[in-house]
């Protein structure tokens, strides 16, 4: 039992009027992250869909937009708006462990805002990025300027206002709760707090709620009705588990060695001429888009819901394709994140190993193969077991899922040995000085 003074602790606690003011900030800020990510995403739709209707007028325009827009956009981001490249996920985990000055560098609400017209920009221009990530951006940065105009300042404050905001971005963007809650202790999980816990899953369910209001009930990818044997799933999920991990880990490598400049050729042009080099990723995209169709560009969110409800738009090479579109815009150096093309090139790998096991059913392949891929690029095995769930409520997927998950989280990190996100991360804190006299 509770003693005297422990009863009157937590009745002072529960009374504070700090605390709920801290409580009212966050769930007031959750409704304003909901409210960024719906119309982020209502201006990501429309922005690629005109896009899809000057390239379905001809496909060669892909040539001029593309190239133009990626070049655009680097040109941009070199002119102080630096922090906005890329999916936003690492600048998130990076002012976590940062001090105030290089957290506003990061997260300010105007690298915040940039990062939304960027974002949807690029997909104006066809590249083949996601939203989620920069919206786990945009709500940490909003987040973040809501509490400082309420007066919660300090390192502790902020690390839980990032927390709140980048997991409500989460779970808005897909429209999944739980994936928001699980993303911040796996992904952020630096700074999760066990006394913090209950703030922040009301804050994430405040961003759902608001979401689903506005939005209605609806899965991402449709809801699947899919079950697999138990003598046909221990294939499918050793397939899976180990290919689309591997093949995750393979492109977390990829990333990684040309952000740090390998090859030389390659760190050289890309850090000598970014503007010429985002339009050679440009132009490469466009040609990937002319020869293999328009499931090169954006998200690929249409070609993976065609896949996993079981009637393919998109051929066997799509997942290759769209690995190489993925890693192209990646590279150029654009704002845009990382979820929802690694979902849709999983897909795509799931369906060609569909082929292999005929009796088995391919859509409930194609999901393992979504889930392996993006475990084996973020290297979070929970995250990307709850959000393959929540988007497709497959509950009958559970233990196959979850089992593909741990294999391919085994098999990315055969390849690449540190999450991309956290190694992109310690790109961008302070490096420490090295001793006097110690060679360089």
């Amino acid at each position: 039992m509770a003693t005297h003074d422990e009863q009157e602790a937590g009745l002072g606690a529960l009374l504070s009027p700090d605390i709920w003011k801290r409580r009212a900030v966050l769930w007031g800020g959750a409704i304003a992250v909901a409210l960024a990510a719906i119309a982020f995403a209502r201006a990501s739709d429309l922005a690629f869909s005109l896009f899809k209707r000057v390239i379905a007028f001809s496909p060669w325009w892909a040539l001029l937009l593309t190239p133009g827009m990626f070049a655009l956009l680097a040109w941009i981001t070199t002119r102080g708006l630096e922090s906005t490249r890329g999916s936003g996920i690492p600048q998130v985990i990076a002012a976590l462990r940062t001090p105030e000055a290089e957290r506003q560098r990061h997260l300010s609400l105007k690298v915040s805002l940039a990062k939304l017209g960027l974002t949807v920009a690029g997909l104006l221009g066809g590249a083949s990025i996601g939203r989620e990530g920069p919206t786990v951006h945009v709500g940490a940065g909003v987040m973040l300027a809501i509490g400082r105009r309420f007066g919660l300042r300090g390192d502790v404050q902020a690390r839980r206002l990032l927390l709140a905001g980048g997991a409500a971005g989460i779970a808005a963007a897909f429209n999944a709760p739980l994936a928001g809650v699980v993303f911040a202790i796996e992904e952020l999980g630096g700074a999760f707090e066990h006394r913090f816990s209950g703030t922040l899953l009301t804050s994430v369910i405040v961003g759902g709620v608001v979401s689903l209001a506005l939005l209605g009930s609806y899965t991402y990818f449709g809801r699947v009705e899919i079950a697999l044997p138990l003598r046909q799933a221990w294939l499918a999920v050793l397939a899976c588990g180990i290919a689309c991990g591997l093949a995750g880990g393979v492109f977390s490598r990829l990333l990684l060695a040309a952000v740090e400049g390998k090859p030389r050729w390659l760190g050289t042009l890309r850090g000598g001429h970014p503007v010429l080099f985002a339009m050679g990723c440009g132009l490469l995209l466009a040609g990937l888009g002319i020869a293999f169709g328009p499931g090169a560009f954006g998200t690929g969110y249409e070609q993976a819901r065609s896949l996993v409800q079981g009637h393919a738009v998109v051929g066997h090479e799509f997942g290759i394709v769209k690995f190489v579109a993925n890693l192209a815009s990646y590279l150029a150096g654009i704002p845009g994140g990382l979820f929802s093309p690694a979902l849709a090139v999983g897909a795509g790998l799931g369906n060609d190993i569909a082929t292999l096991m005929p009796e088995a059913p391919a859509n409930a392949i194609v999901l393992l193969g979504m889930c392996g891929y993006l475990t084996g690029v973020t290297q979070a095995p929970l995250t990307s077991a709850v959000i393959s769930m929540e988007l497709t409520n497959s509950d009958g997927m559970l233990l196959p899922i979850l089992a593909t998950v741990l294999i391919a989280r085994g098999a990315s990190a055969l390849v690449c040995r540190t999450p991309v996100y956290k190694a992109l991360a310690q790109r961008l804190l302070p490096q420490p000085s090295k001793p006097p006299g110690e060679a360089a």
